[in-house]
């Protein structure tokens, strides 16, 4: 019998072993830069020597059902004294070897944690306020077309709408800029806005404050922006105010103003976050 559970500790603790090391192997192989199979191969191992571990551990050394016996008498024989201190001291020694068993399970759990930290540097650096910021942050900067044309205000007539980005990062996805021309006494602005607007040209953000989504679609008669994904309309005259869809936020407005050349710069980043704000809200 001791040999048996000799031999089903030596299978436990060989489960565990494995776990251990292919799970420090699946760490290796993620920090060298990662090789789809293997790393297949590790957390195979590593998660079968657990579960396996386990298994045996609960088949050969836990109580198998209940077991019953009539109430006699309260006091014990010497015999029975004899033979309890007899089991007592040899449960310690098998405790003192399950000890060890233990040990095994926490550094395959602690191997197999370890090694699930490391993807996490897949996900890549803290965005930090990477995602309330534009390219427009970088100063006074002229906007350009998706051609690379610079702006001059008189190129845009009055009803007019045209996408611009910041100068060299036309493929900045958080950064595309609504320019729309409407008449300048109909603008219903702040004064700090109003300074933002250059002969009633003023700049939003294209990215839809729902999801993202571009705000490609003008009615301009009725000076609304939609976004076509959700029907989100917002107010050009009234700071692109959500009237109607699921957006709850308006469109960041960009600051305008013109350089010496005469041609239409960005003198700020835009006012807000820009596109969806599920990520920023307050919890």
């Amino acid at each position: 019998m001791r040999a048996r559970d000799t031999r089903g500790e030596a299978f436990v603790a060989g489960a565990f072993i494995i776990s251990i090391v292919a799970a420090l192997g699946l760490a290796v192989v993620y920090i060298a830069g990662g090789q789809t199979q293997l790393e297949g191969v590790f957390l195979f191992l590593a998660l079968g020597g657990i579960g396996v571990g386990l298994v045996a551990w609960a088949k050969r050394f836990m109580p198998a059902g209940e077991e019953t016996e009539e109430r006699g008498r309260l006091e014990s024989t010497e015999e029975e004294v004899a033979a309890f201190t007899a089991d007592f001291e040899a449960g310690e020694r098998l405790l003192g070897r399950r000890s060890l068993l233990v040990k095994l399970a926490v550094g395959a759990f602690g191997a197999l944690g370890l090694a699930l930290l490391f993807p996490v540097r897949s996900l890549g650096p803290r965005p930090g306020r990477g995602l309330k910021t534009t390219a427009y942050a970088q100063g006074p900067i002229r906007v350009v077309t998706e051609d690379g044309r610079f702006v001059r205000p008189a190129e845009l007539a009055e009803g007019g709408l045209a996408t611009v980005w910041p100068e060299g990062h036309r493929a900045s996805a958080e950064a595309p800029t609504l320019l729309l021309r409407v008449d300048e006494r109909e603008l219903d602005l702040p004064d700090d806005k109003m300074e933002g607007t250059v002969d009633g040209i003023v700049a939003y953000s294209k990215l839809c404050t729902h999801t993202g989504c571009p705000v490609g679609l003008y009615q301009q008669a009725e000076k609304l922006l939609l976004c076509p994904c959700h029907q989100s309309t917002f107010d050009v005259l009234d700071g692109a105010r959500p009237v109607f869809g699921p957006a709850a936020r308006p469109l960041p407005q960009l600051p305008l103003g013109v350089d010496d050349e005469g041609y239409l710069i960005a003198t700020g980043d835009f006012d807000g976050p820009v596109g969806g704000g599920f990520w920023d809200r307050e919890r």
